[in-house]
């Protein structure tokens, strides 16, 4: 399949941008004696004319890749504060995430596949278009280990923008591509409806929520094929998104973002003034600001703490 064209980098949408220190919302919460949001902070609409965001990364430079999944197209917010688009179309996008080499990883729900793409050309690999010959439920979510391979969840919500028969895969699952594999490996049987997935920094512990049994997980990796063991439940709510900051927090969303311990306790809460709060992830140049995707709007939000690396 062609490649995009990469003069779409260039194409800056029209409306109005918004600075980190613009709109807030109209009765934002005050946050104090917090132990991850900075003194005081407010939450900041940067952006509020989107159909439906999601999948937020950033590069290496802190620039936030999301995805406005209704109208098929991957954005940025860049960390001079300006939006643009990235890719259009783009796949129906979903979750993204960024491997080592700086390429982004796509979750590309129109036809069940998950990309690889250059963020330089807008070339794009397909990674994986099904298993076990049949084609996947809909890739939704990813993270990248430390050594280039890709955790993906497969839920199934079906798009009215499919051309395709019924589910052909025998339930929801998490997948494996190791690193310079033709074919993933599936890593979970059990679970009814994965979601949102991320991985600590040192490759050793996976965290799956099953947003629709409202449950979180944590399971061990196994370091010579990426099996998962040692299941456990980490938290009881599920979770469209998720990330973790550098103290081991897992940030969960749904409704608004709730802040889970390496322990497994809650101790934060950020109530997000949207019916729902799809995902949400470290950014900037210091990756000290917490964007979060919520319906048709991306917020932020200062913190104390850093994202993972």
């Amino acid at each position: 399949m062609h490649a995009h064209s990469s003069a779409y980098l260039a194409l800056i949408f029209s409306f109005s941008l918004l600075p980190l220190s613009g709109q807030e919302p109209a009765t934002p919460p005050s946050f104090s004696n917090s132990p991850v949001i900075e003194e005081n902070a407010k939450l900041r609409v940067l952006a509020d004319v989107f159909d439906f965001t999601e999948g937020p990364a950033a590069d290496a430079d802190g620039n936030v890749y999301f995805t406005d999944q209704p109208n098929d197209r991957i954005l940025v917010w860049s960390v001079d504060q300006s939006l643009l688009t990235f890719m259009k179309p783009a796949g129906r996008s979903n979750g993204l995430y960024f491997d080592q080499d700086g390429k982004l990883i796509a979750c590309a729900d129109e036809k069940n596949e998950l990309w690889r793409i250059d963020v330089k050309t807008k070339e794009r690999e397909i990674l994986v278009a099904n298993f076990d010959t049949r084609l996947l439920n809909g890739p939704n979510d990813a993270w990248v280990t430390p050594t280039g391979g890709i955790y993906f969840t497969d839920p199934f919500y079906k798009r009215g923008y499919w051309k395709r028969g019924d589910r052909e895969q025998d339930g929801q699952h998490v997948y494996y591509l190791a690193k310079g594999v033709k074919e993933p490996i599936r890593v979970t049987d059990d679970l009814f409806q994965p979601n949102g997935i991320i991985g600590t920094p040192d490759g050793k512990t996976l965290y799956v929520a099953d947003i629709q049994d409202s449950k979180t997980y944590r399971f061990d990796i196994r370091e010579e094929d990426g099996k998962l063991v040692n299941k456990k439940l980490h938290f009881p709510l599920g979770s469209d998104g998720m990330t973790l900051d550098s103290a081991g927090n897992l940030y969960l969303t749904g409704k608004g973002v709730t802040v889970v311990s390496p322990e497994g306790a809650k101790i934060e809460h950020i109530p997000v003034p949207e019916s729902w709060t799809a995902n949400v992830t470290f950014g900037g140049k210091d990756r000290k600001s917490l964007f979060i995707t919520a319906m048709d709007s991306l917020y932020v939000l200062p913190m104390k703490v850093a994202g993972t690396k």
